[in-house]
């Protein structure tokens, strides 16, 4: 049995930190409906039972910041793949918080590692979905993939400019994302 609620609880929080990933969808007013798995640690931070914030590294396309600037909705959803059954959907408004925005330096400096960061999502929670999930397979967690820590790592962040500038300017629907033009 689902339960729909206004904001986060202490039950939804603690099982939040206890995940390893999460899912992210958006979609424009026409095109593709992205859905994108997330992980790496540290780049989750609930602020309050009805904001959270999301560090978003760049990578291979950049659909939800394009997405949103046409449609300011985003799913976030996690499953529980150890432990007991749940599936957590958030039901939310968001908008992007890039480095060439006045507000940056105020939202970055609520995450520990920075290195590639893309942008961050500042996301107001209008609904919580708690929802049975005895579908969800279990699964044993290994690790967190390092490749592309590793990579962040090792490259400059002139590196990551120049790749951020040829691969997430624009959708894979074409759409602009407004990475570094207002």
């Amino acid at each position: 049995m689902a339960d729909m609620c206004d904001s986060l609880n202490e039950y939804d929080i603690q099982f939040i930190k206890n995940q390893k990933m999460f899912f992210v969808s958006t979609a424009p007013k026409e095109g593709k409906i992205n859905l994108s798995p997330k992980g790496l640690d540290n780049t989750f931070k609930i602020i309050n039972k009805n904001r959270v914030l999301w560090l978003n590294y760049f990578g291979s396309g950049n659909e939800t910041a394009a997405h949103l600037l046409e449609d300011d909705r985003m799913t976030i959803m996690f499953c529980a793949f150890e432990g007991d059954a749940n599936i957590l959907r958030l039901y939310c408004k968001a908008k992007a918080i890039q480095e060439k925005d006045e507000a940056w330096n105020e939202y970055i400096k609520e995450f520990s590692l920075i290195r590639a960061a893309r942008q961050i999502f500042d996301i107001e929670i209008l609904k919580v979905n708690n929802s049975c999930g005895m579908g969800v397979p279990l699964y044993d967690f290994v690790s967190q993939r390092k490749e592309l820590s590793d990579y962040y790592d090792n490259s400059t962040k002139g590196e990551h400019i120049e790749y951020m500038k040829k691969n997430n300017q624009t959708s894979f629907d074409g759409k602009d994302t407004k990475l570094f033009e207002d």
